[in-house]
């Protein structure tokens, strides 16, 4: 819903906050993004909550009633950690042709969007990072002193040592091209719209703690958009708080490692901005589809959805098992359908990212498990 500011009509930048049971620290990032210098007031705000249940709404009402900037605010239900969704939801709302993603603990130093706007290009995603700020010196802040706060003299040195050593590493990758660094943190990001939607956005099939940016960093380097540091020219500050219980000590222990690890992962997610259904993804289909119980089925699940011809490119390619075919097209996805009790041979399979076993004659499970890959 939106608290403050005009209905409709396109700006140059939003900025989106999510946020969940941190009221005070969200007052501050908020009054951090008001206190935003070099640009014209041709940005939003947008707040989107994982359904805290307590003062954040107030918060950010109070805060919609004090700017000059419109403001706009959306919750969901907490049905266990979905920070993806919630993201999501900021950017469906938002009506910035640039986004900056910003978690709901991250301040902002006054020439963050200055920044963003002096090195942003369409096909490029502007990476940030947060400088830690000790838990004493957290307590300290509030948002009505922010104004007459250095927020850069709070930072420890050895963080920006940290940071220093992040931006190198950083421009080293791109210069080497490496093929998954520098990595996306999605607490601290910005990228154009456009280049958002290529990819879907979030895939919220990420449902609990991690990993769901480090998925979006690879899609979007996938749809050719390139990931450089902006920390040489600003960087956000991390107030204190308790760990969250659902985080891991270990990336590797993360609740979403295995659906991140998969193989055969589309560039355009099959859940984010918008859902696609098995006929909005683009197929390639075995020539002897007719030949089997299973093929047949597929094809009337598939009748209306947008096909390669052979050779042509495709996200899913297909083979149904048993056959003497093999994969003939460039895909993102290579799927073997066999039915159950059946599998593939060990040559295929090698070359395989997905094997799903079936019935032939139950339609629905087909259709479920077509919904279900990539």
């Amino acid at each position: 819903m939106s608290l403050s500011g005009p209905a409709s009509g396109r700006l140059d930048t939003s900025v989106l906050v999510t946020t969940f049971r941190r009221p005070r620290h969200l007052a501050l990032v908020l009054e951090s993004i008001a206190l935003q210098r070099g640009v014209p007031r041709d940005f939003e705000v947008v707040v989107a909550d994982d359904g805290s249940g307590d003062a954040t709404p107030e918060v950010v009402a109070q805060f919609a009633a004090t700017v000059d900037i419109p403001v706009r605010f959306v919750t969901q239900p907490h049905e266990g950690f979905r920070l993806a969704r919630c993201r999501n939801q900021a950017a469906r709302l938002a009506r910035g042709d640039y986004l900056v993603f910003l978690d709901g603990d991250c301040i902002l130093t006054r020439g963050h969007l200055a920044a963003h706007r002096t090195r942003r290009r369409p096909g490029l995603a502007l990476l940030g990072h947060c400088a830690r700020l000790p838990e004493d010196t957290s307590r300290l802040l509030v948002p009505e002193n922010l104004s007459v706060t250095n927020l850069a003299g709070l930072v420890p040195a050895a963080e920006v040592r940290a940071l220093d050593r992040r931006h190198r590493r950083a421009r080293w990758h791109n210069l080497i091209r490496h093929q998954t660094k520098p990595r996306l943190t999605g607490g601290d990001f910005g990228l154009w719209r456009a280049d958002f939607e290529r990819v879907n956005g979030f895939d919220e099939r990420f449902i609990g703690w991690g990993q769901e940016d480090d998925d979006l960093g690879l899609r979007l380097r996938a749809a050719g958009v390139r990931l450089e540091s902006v920390i040489d020219l600003t960087r956000s500050l991390h107030v204190w708080h308790p760990t969250d219980p659902t985080a891991t000590p270990r990336w590797k222990d993360g609740a979403n490692v295995a659906y991140f690890s998969r193989r055969g992962r589309l560039t355009v997610c099959r859940e984010g901005l918008r859902h696609r259904g098995r006929t909005d993804v683009a197929w390639g289909l075995p020539a002897d589809l007719e030949t089997t119980a299973l093929g047949r089925c597929l094809a009337r699940q598939l009748a209306t959805a947008p096909t390669a011809a052979p050779g042509g490119r495709c996200e899913i390619d297909v083979v149904v098992h048993p056959t003497r075919l093999g994969f003939s097209r460039p895909a993102e996805c290579r799927l073997v359908l066999v039915p159950r009790g059946m599998a593939p041979p060990r040559s295929l399979a090698a070359r395989t990212d997905r094997v799903v076993a079936v019935d032939p004659l139950d339609e629905s499970a087909v259709a479920e498990a077509l919904e279900s890959i990539g």
